[in-house]
């Protein structure tokens, strides 16, 4: 028989698609010329927020800007551990204004947002995985980051190499879960990164690469509950399998600028 989950309720930070759009291409998924339905993209979106306070969830929204398409991808914006935020510094130039918004966001809500000096793209690869923070670089955040990150934290960040640039932040290859386990796709990390993943997690759920390019991996697990793009569905069948619950939920707008379910939500965890 399965293993009985247990759900744990979270509080998420999203944003709503108003000015989503693809105005430029910083990952393969991305091409300006390929037009995005945002009333779609909308519907889609809400269908999230609405799978999410079904499930007991509380969600919370920062209001988005017209000039910056991307600030539906509300997991870049900052990593939350204990109440204390580290915040953003894109990569790319186009994205690097979103940390603006969702720092005041933080800090009207009584936190105190930690700025880092170096590429950190928030939850997008400092992915906080029960007694440490699994990071992703390659693409994105660079190490020095993970150094901050563990400075401010004080917890053990393990850094991981993602190779594969379709899966150009730890989100899109991997995901937490609960407190012992996580999900991920094998080939996009090096081969010291895979051998450092087997040895932390020799049960892990693994995906095919036909699971992963239809966004499997960038879910979301409140320990139960796994909302999940409802392409990959050999990686749902093998996580029900293990006794977790699949709720798909179709972000595929989204997937045109290279994000899906977690990239659209940032988990507060206080």
């Amino acid at each position: 028989m399965p293993e009985s989950r247990v759900a744990r309720p979270r509080r998420f930070l999203v944003c709503e698609p108003r000015f989503f759009a693809v105005r430029y291409a910083i990952n393969p998924w991305m091409r300006p010329d390929r037009p995005v339905d945002v009333s779609l993209a909308r519907r889609q979106w809400l269908s999230l927020v609405d799978a999410y306070r079904r499930h007991g969830h509380t969600v919370e929204t920062v209001e988005p800007l017209p000039a910056l398409p991307d600030m539906v991808f509300a997991a870049n914006a900052a990593v939350v551990v204990d109440g204390r935020v580290f915040g953003s510094r894109f990569h790319a130039p186009e994205r690097r204004p979103e940390s603006v918004p969702y720092a005041a966001w933080f800090k009207a809500h009584g936190f105190d947002v930690q700025h880092p000096e170096s590429v950190c793209e928030g939850e997008g690869d400092l992915v906080p995985a029960g007694r440490w923070i699994l990071a992703g670089t390659g693409f994105r955040t660079t190490p020095e980051a993970h150094r901050e990150a563990q400075e401010f934290f004080g917890v053990p960040v393990i850094g991981l190499t993602l190779v594969d640039p379709y899966f150009y932040h730890l989100d899109t290859a991997l995901f937490v879960l609960d407190e012992e386990n996580v999900a991920y796709y094998p080939e996009a990390f090096s081969p010291g990164s895979r051998e450092v993943l087997e040895r932390l997690y020799p049960d892990a759920v693994l995906a095919t690469r036909e699971d992963a390019m239809a966004f499997g991996l960038n879910s979301v697990s409140d320990g139960r509950h796994v909302f999940i793009s409802p392409g990959a569905t050999a990686l749902a069948d093998r996580l029900a399998g293990r006794g977790y619950v699949p709720v798909p939920v179709d972000l595929s707008e989204f997937h045109k600028a290279g994000g899906g379910i977690k990239c659209c939500t940032q988990e507060i965890r206080s």
